[in-house]
C-alpha cells in the first residue's frame, strides 16, 4: 500500500504562467518557457509543487532529490505518530484491596506509558446480581487514577462485563 508521490516535472506542466522559487532564486512569477530555459540554465528540474494555487508555485530542484526528501519527511512523520494501545485489567465482583492495590499500580504504569487502560469486572454464574458492587470498583479505580488519567468511557455492561475506558491525561 505505499503511494509514490506524484509531481509534474518540466514539460509536464501545462500552466502559461508559474511562480518560481528554489535555493539561490528570488521568487518570481515568469512564463513556462522561462521558467524552464532557467531550469535548463542551471542543470535541474521544474517541479510544480502547488498546482492549485494562481499561478502555480513551482520549484527549481533536481527531481530525485526532491523526492528523497519527501520520503524521509513522510517516514519522520509516521515514526513521530503516537502509537496506543488498549491494556485490559480485570477484576471480580468480590476483588480484595490487595488485589485492587496491585492492579492499581499496572495501571498506573500503563498511563504514564501514554497506554489506554480498559477495566473490567467480569461476573460469573449468579454473580452477575452484583452489578452494583463490580460499579463500585470500577468508580474507586477512576477516582484512584485521576492523577494520571481520565475516565473515556464510563462504565456500562456489556453481556457480563461491566467495563471503562482511562486515556492518559495529557502533559
Amino acid at each position: 500500500m505505499k503511494r509514490e508521490l506524484v509531481y509534474r516535472i518540466n514539460e509536464e506542466i501545462d500552466a502559461p504562467e508559474v511562480r518560481v522559487v528554489g535555493d539561490n532564486v528570488t521568487p518570481t512569477i515568469m512564463s513556462r518557457e522561462e521558467a524552464l530555459a532557467k531550469a535548463e540554465q542551471m542543470g535541474v528540474d521544474l517541479v510544480e509543487i502547488v498546482p492549485n494555487a494562481n499561478p502555480p508555485v513551482c520549484r527549481l530542484v533536481d527531481y530525485q532529490k526532491f523526492l528523497y526528501d519527501q520520503r524521509k519527511k513522510q517516514k519522520e512523520i509516521r515514526a513521530k505518530a503516537a502509537k496506543i494501545s488498549v491494556k485490559e485489567i480485570r477484576f471480580g465482583p468480590q476483588t480484595d484491596e490487595h488485589d485492587f492495590n496491585f492492579k492499581l499500580n499496572h495501571a498506573r504504569k500503563f498511563l504514564q506509558e501514554g497506554n489506554k487502560v480498559k477495566a473490567y469486572v467480569f461476573f460469573k454464574g449468579r454473580s452477575i446480581m452484583f452489578k452494583e458492587q463490580g460499579e463500585v470498583i470500577l468508580l474507586k479505580f477512576a477516582v484512584a487514577l485521576e492523577d494520571v488519567g481520565k475516565v473515556e468511557v464510563m462504565p456500562s455492561l456489556e453481556g457480563r462485563r461491566l467495563s471503562m475506558l482511562i486515556a492518559p491525561k495529557k502533559k
